[in-house]
């Protein structure tokens, strides 16, 4: 039994509340109810530009209230002057300003009451001001003499506050105010002491209202000063407070407001005035004075401002004080309001009033607006009968009844206002109202709380409940929570939550029920991709934002973005730095302003879900700041800063520059670096320095700017530390030595007066030292012996010492030429180019210098071939250090040589050697000037070639070959043909077939072997058809113009021009052209000047005018090829020169080997090689050889070009022959 009665018991505690209505929610207007005000206006100014005024009362009731006014406490009809406008069933009028509207000034009041009771708004006051002015007088001018004291007086119009009071002149100029005048709060313009400038005849008072939109001025008043005939020194007298009013007064100043005292003295010297609080609790900061001293003012009284306040004026003739005791008085403020609400029948209420205020505020309960004060328990008012107890602070009803129900008035009223609070007493029996629609559908999602609401009014307070489905069982888990309001909260949604609900109420009167339908649908989710990135400053970051919805809530989903709280515009910011589309974020040229979280936010009509993802920016740091010199001394200080933000990356490195203004002012360099995140360094330093300091943070980003420079700091001077070195000896004549050093750098000086001590001594001669002391970095010693070894020291000296032992340098004096030349020349053939020479070296001692090594020179003097004497040429190679050899390349086959050899150092060459002669044996040729194609036929050919132009030996014959090619460049086999007789440069080659391309080579023999081949190609005729022959010619760079010799009259040649070595075969200039015909010309010019055949055509001239129109045109023809060709066959010297420089050398494209031939057409021309090092070689006039011996260069003879016939159409083309 005690277990169901728990049972039911947490049943009951869980879900069936017993709801009080009279605070849960607001009657229904359905029900009947009292009166209550909803809306009233408050004091109010009617201004005179107004076209109306409204005064505002509106209430709520059922029955409609009804509504009344009073006016100052007596009754006030709406309807007693036209000029008042009233509504229907409001309280509300208008009274239109027309006429005299001053009767309507007063405190209004507005009753609204219907047959339950009435409800009464707060006073309502209605100023009325009147148009401010100041009255017609006649001021007299005030005569007073130097040093009196004077008061203008403004007395302002009465007007609508605030009030601004102005003195000027009246040119609108305003009147200095000072010590000596002031204004005081009245308005009154006062003179502690008159000065004879102070007489005028404008002073003007101006008052402004700026709520009435007025400024009125007062008549001029006239002020004339008189010198004095004696000084008129007095003590302080104070004009404010005046005298009558003793030396203490009392001040009432409202809490909350602003207290303003005031002192105006008047004496001569002008007083100064001074304020100090004597009792009560004095204040923390010293008061505020304004108008020069002569107003003290507190802001926001509070209690602890009570007190008394002195004023002290002062000046060295005296002092005048007063004291004022201020006190601190409030109006009423509420401690606890009545509280009405819905009562049911037979219970009791307590309606609690207390307020507070300075004075005490008296209470005064009224009943539907009219007062009560009895202390009876059961008293009748307006006809109806009450059971309880009034006393000041509280009512207390008993057994409340239908007929109880009436609004209460508490009204608390001190000499500084009157405060209003209304309790309305609804007393009621009616069955419960759900006030939410029946068969409501909600919706919710997984994990999160639905709320199906269930408002209810009754009274009694009714019982809820609530089932699911077609269970009657009330809904009794822990997910379920009934609040106060009947709505019911299910917890952490379930898909199985889904379902008809239904709620139910009742009380003693009657009972309701409603339904609701509960749908639950998927939980939104959301990602941000990457998470909390870091990116570098400058660089860009897109932000995505994945999200997973149900599809039920497609059209209310949204995405939104937010960073550190506040939401992103969609539209682009910053001038498309920051761009939102949809799911994205991208942000470009990160700045340091763009860290922070960034939100990607999605709503639904049913959730709202967040993922956030923090972007951080990494930058350089910033620069450090507050440097600190400390730990002074001769040689180090400590330098300490404070690290600038790391911003996100942290300092792993600090980098300390100096900057010296002695030596190098403005050049800031490295000192030192300090790794890690320290702060302090001690700094090694050098003697003699005016240094500062700043600092660089290094991170994984970069450095940072520089920090602010340090101070300076100054270190004293010492003796050097250390000696010049690279000392070396340099000399341009033979008996001169020229001793030089690196100087000391500024930080290595240590102190002023720098000097070098210089010592010498010529080695295994002398035993003492030479010295002399220098100032600059050099030393010049002449009459010295040619080239021998001397011990060099040298040694910083300053004023303050000098530096340590210095080391000894070996050095030698000036240098001569060598005065011997090298013996024992010999040269041994290698191969017809190339030679190899010996000698010996001369002895050391005749060197007379740094041996740099050895020259051959050699020059040709006559050829083998022909005998013929050449003019001396010379050439020469150099060969570094001390050797007895050297390679001498490039030489000419078959002639005859000389050769000396020298020896040189730095300055200069040495004596020749004897000349040796030698001469080089045959080589092979070099290749036929041309190869010509002179007739084709069917199946035969004749080809013409030119003798190579250097032999180099006795020519023994030439090797014929050939081969078919085709288009695709693929060939046939090799054909050889030797011609073993030297004249024979000509020969005809049998046996080919028809209509078939063939490449022809020629190359020249000697006995040593054959040269290069010169090669031609050519298409043999078809039956009855002329042959196509190809014609190459060298050009020059530096040519203007290149005749093309042997063709053949009447026919069509292509001339093509491209550069050597082109793989690409792209002609750099080509066109057609068409050599004249032999007969045609010779016709055309007889034609063209013969007198028979004008006798001719003019015999003829009757003949058809066809005929003679043809002939006309013939005449006039001119020729075959156009003004282009023309152009192209006689080229403007200068467009050519400028082509030749352009495009340099050319070269014929078809030079390039086919495939597959490349071996058989040099397969027997070998190359003359030397098995000898490179570095034999030497360094020649020709650049043939870098310093280091490597070949570059090789001697090659000059180009020809060729000539031939052909007997058909040929493409003639410009080569250099390799």
């Amino acid at each position: 039994m005690k277990m169901r009665l728990s049972t039911k018991g947490i049943t009951i505690c869980l879900f069936f509340f017993v709801l009080s209505l009279a605070a849960a929610i607001e009657i229904p207007l359905s029900v009947a109810q009292l009166p209550t005000i909803t809306e009233q206006s408050h004091t109010q100014v009617a201004y005179p530009f107004d076209e109306d005024f409204t005064i505002k009362c509106e209430a709520r009731g059922n029955p409609q209230p009804t509504f009344n006014w009073t006016k100052d406490g007596k009754p006030f009809d709406l309807l007693s002057d036209p000029r008042i406008v009233a509504t229907n069933n409001s309280g509300t009028f208008v009274i239109q300003n027309r006429g005299i509207i001053t009767n309507f000034q007063g405190k209004y009041r507005c009753f609204a009451s219907n047959v339950l009771g009435t409800a009464m708004s707060e006073e309502i006051e209605l100023i009325v001001p009147s148009v401010p002015k100041f009255p017609k007088e006649k001021i007299e001018p005030l005569d007073v003499e130097h040093g009196d004291s004077v008061i203008l007086h403004c007395n302002p119009p009465k007007g609508i506050p605030p009030l601004h009071i102005y003195w000027m002149n009246i040119d609108l100029q305003h009147i200095p105010q000072d010590e000596r005048v002031s204004m005081s709060l009245k308005g009154d313009l006062y003179f502690a002491n008159v000065e004879e400038n102070d007489s005028r005849s404008d002073y003007c008072c101006f008052a402004a209202f700026p709520r009435l939109r007025t400024i009125v001025q007062k008549m001029p008043m006239t002020l004339k000063v008189s010198r004095s005939n004696f000084i008129k020194e007095r003590k302080p007298r104070l004009l404010i407070p005046p005298e009558s009013a003793g030396s203490s007064s009392s001040v009432t100043v409202i809490k909350g407001g602003v207290l303003l005292l005031e002192c105006i003295a008047e004496g001569l010297p002008t007083p100064h005035l001074n304020w100090v609080k004597i009792t009560g609790n004095l204040p923390k900061d010293e008061p505020e004075t304004e108008n020069f001293g002569k107003i003290l003012k507190i802001d926001h009284v509070t209690t602890a401002d009570e007190g008394t306040y002195q004023c002290t004026a002062s000046n060295p003739m005296g002092r005048a004080k007063h004291e004022f005791h201020v006190h601190v008085e409030e109006p009423p403020q509420w401690i606890k309001k009545p509280q009405g609400g819905v009562y049911s029948v037979g219970t009791n209420l307590v309606l609690l009033c207390e307020a507070i205020g300075n004075p005490e505020p008296t209470i005064q309960w009224k009943l539907n607006g009219m007062p009560i004060d009895t202390p009876d328990t059961v008293w009748v008012f307006a006809g109806r009968t009450f059971r309880g107890r009034i006393s000041a602070r509280e009512i207390s009803l008993t057994n409340l009844q239908l007929q109880d129900s009436a609004v209460y008035q508490c009204e608390a009223s001190n000499k500084h206002g009157t405060i209003l609070a209304s309790a309305n007493v609804n007393v009621l029996n009616i069955a419960p109202l759900i006030l939410t629609s029946d068969g409501e559908n909600y919706a919710a999602v997984v994990g999160y709380s639905a709320f199906l609401h269930c408002e209810i009014f009754a009274s009694p307070a009714a019982d809820i409940r609530w089932t699911k489905d077609d269970s009657i069982e009330p809904l009794s888990t822990l997910r379920y929570e009934l609040n106060k309001n009947g709505t019911l909260e299910i917890k952490e949604t379930k898909k199985e939550d889904s379902g008809s609900y239904a709620c139910w109420a009742a009380n003693s009167v009657g009972k309701r029920a409603i339904t609701a339908n509960l749908d639950i649908r998927d939980a939104t989710k959301l990602v941000v991709t990457p998470k909390n990135p870091r990116v570098l400053k400058s660089h860009s970051i897109l932000l995505k934002c994945q999200a997973e919805y149900d599809s039920h809530l497609k059209h209310s989903f949204k995405l939104s973005w937010r960073k550190d709280g506040d939401e992103l515009p969609v539209n682009s910011t910053e001038s498309g730095r920051v761009i939102l589309d949809r799911d994205t974020l991208f942000i470009s040229s990160v700045t340091q302003e763009d860290q922070g979280v960034y939100m990607c936010v999605a709503r639904t009509s049913l959730d709202s879900v967040m993922a956030e993802s923090w972007l951080i920016v990494l930058d350089v740091p910033d620069p450090p700041e507050d440097l600190q010199l400390s730990e002074n001394q001769n040689r180090s200080v400590r330098l300490s800063w404070k690290a600038g933000a790391s911003h996100n990356s942290p300092v792993n490195e600090s980098i300390i520059e100096f900057e010296e203004n002695r030596w190098e002012p403005g050049r800031w360099q490295e000192l030192t670096r300090v790794l890690g995140n320290d702060t302090t360094a001690l700094l090694s330093l050098a003697p003699y320095m005016n240094y500062q300091f700043r600092v660089l943070s290094v991170n994984a980003v970069g450095k940072s700017q520089p920090s602010k420079p340090s101070l300076r700091y100054a270190t004293p001077p010492a003796a050097p530390d250390k000696n010049p070195e690279n000392i070396r000896v340099e000399a341009s004549e033979p008996n001169e030595m020229v001793m030089k050093w690196e100087p000391l750098k500024p930080m290595e000086r240590n102190g002023p007066g720098l000097e070098y001590k210089v010592s010498w001594r010529q080695q295994g001669v002398e035993v003492d030292w030479n010295e002399e002391m220098v100032k600059k970095h050099s030393l010049t010693l002449r009459n010295t012996p040619t080239f021998v070894p001397y011990e060099i020291k040298v040694q910083a000296v300053n004023n303050l010492g000098s530096g340590p032992e210095p080391n000894i340098t070996i050095g030698y004096s000036g240098e001569d030429v060598p005065d011997a030349a090298p013996s024992g020349v010999s040269v041994d053939i290698v191969n017809s180019t190339l030679v190899k020479v010996f000698w010996f070296g001369i002895p050391r001692d005749r060197v007379r210098g740094h041996l740099r090594g050895y020259k051959v020179s050699w020059w040709k003097t006559k050829s083998m071939l022909d005998g013929k004497r050449h003019h001396p040429e010379k050439h020469f190679l150099t060969f570094v250090g001390d050797r007895n050899y050297g390679m001498i390349p490039g030489l000419e086959p078959f002639s005859e040589f000389r050769l000396t050899v020298l020896a040189y150092n730095s300055k200069g060459d040495g004596p020749e050697s004897s000349s040796v002669v030698f001469e080089t044996p045959e080589g092979v040729p070099e290749q036929p000037r041309f190869l010509r194609i002179l007739n084709f036929d069917k199946d035969s050919v004749t080809l013409s070639w030119g003798l190579p132009k250097k032999p180099n030996g006795y020519l023994t014959g030439y090797i014929l070959q050939y081969q078919m090619i085709n288009e695709t460049h693929e060939i046939g086999p090799l054909s050889d043909v030797s011609v073993t007789n030297r004249s024979t440069l000509s020969w005809r080659l049998s046996g080919l077939s028809s209509s078939t391309k063939y490449k022809f080579y020629v190359k020249a023999c000697t006995v040593k072997g054959c040269g290069k081949p010169v090669t031609e190609e050519g298409l043999t005729m078809a039956q009855g058809s002329k042959g196509i022959g190809k014609i190459s010619e060298a050009v020059k760079p530096t040519q203007k113009f290149h005749p093309i010799e042997v063709l053949e009259p009447g026919t069509e040649y292509t001339v093509r021009l491209v550069t050597k070595n082109w793989v690409d075969n792209n002609s750099i200039f080509e066109d057609v052209i068409e050599t004249r015909g032999r007969a045609y010309a010779g016709i055309y010019d007889g034609i063209s000047t013969q007198g028979w055949f004008i006798g001719l055509m003019c015999a003829i001239a009757l003949l058809t005018l066809l005929l003679l129109t043809i002939c006309f045109v013939r005449r006039n023809k001119g020729g075959k090829y156009s003004v282009k060709e023309k152009e192209d066959l006689h080229p403007d010297p200068e467009a050519q020169s400028i082509k030749d420089e352009i495009f340099g050398e050319y070269s014929d494209s078809d030079e390039k080997p086919l495939k597959g031939s490349l071996q058989s057409i040099n397969g027997d021309i070998k190359a003359t090689e030397s098995a000898d090092s490179l570095v034999d070689y030497g360094e020649g006039e020709h650049g043939m050889f870098n310093e280091d011996g490597s070949f570059i260069g090789a001697y090659s003879g000059s180009k020809e070009k060729g000539s031939v016939e052909s007997t058909g159409s040929s493409t003639a083309t410009f080569p250099l022959h390799a």
